[in-house]
């Protein structure tokens, strides 16, 4: 089902977005509180609907933040008053979509510990280290990345991945 309504781009903590009524987010997806994947088109551009997550405000409302491709794209800025149309992204799949390297999967089989951290991260984590390690080229990158990932999820504390870790999370 598509919502369609106008709306004025505010800006929040610098990223602009637009404030989605908690009527407005249930008659996209009834009672959803997490994250709502929704496609997306401001003004009627992209011609391609654009793949964002709707992050919930705690009150019922939700976030749509707009990324500065969506907003050239439409040609708006902050403060302009915008068409927003929005649907469910029913085709969404959560949790890791890379599939685990064979050197981190051994790196995890060595160290128990990691391995037991590993397992407890939430799936997004999981999703963006693997998506991070599938673009690792070279053998160099692959060697130190392990090494770093199974410092800090064997419960060291480090920084890993621009996040700082403590017992293994």
């Amino acid at each position: 089902m598509k919502t369609v309504f106008t709306a004025v781009i505010k800006v929040r903590n610098s990223n602009p977005y637009i404030l989605v009524s908690e009527a407005r987010a249930n008659s996209i997806k009834p009672g959803w509180r997490k994250p709502i994947p929704v496609l997306v088109r401001v003004n009627g551009k992209p011609r391609r609907q654009w793949r964002i997550n709707m992050m919930p405000v705690g009150n019922g409302d939700f976030y749509l933040y707009l990324q500065g491709d969506i907003r050239r794209a439409s040609h708006t800025s902050v403060g302009d008053q915008v068409r927003v149309e929005i649907h469910f992204d029913a085709s969404y799949r959560n949790g890791p979509q890379h599939p685990m390297p064979i050197w981190f999967r051994r790196g995890l089989a060595a160290n128990p510990q990691a391995k037991r951290n590993w397992l407890a991260l939430a799936p997004s984590r999981k999703k963006e280290i693997l998506r991070y390690f599938s673009r690792l080229s070279s053998a160099a990158a692959r060697a130190r990345n392990l090494t770093g990932a199974l410092h800090v999820l064997s419960g060291a504390p480090g920084r890993f991945m621009a996040r700082t870790w403590a017992d293994g999370s």
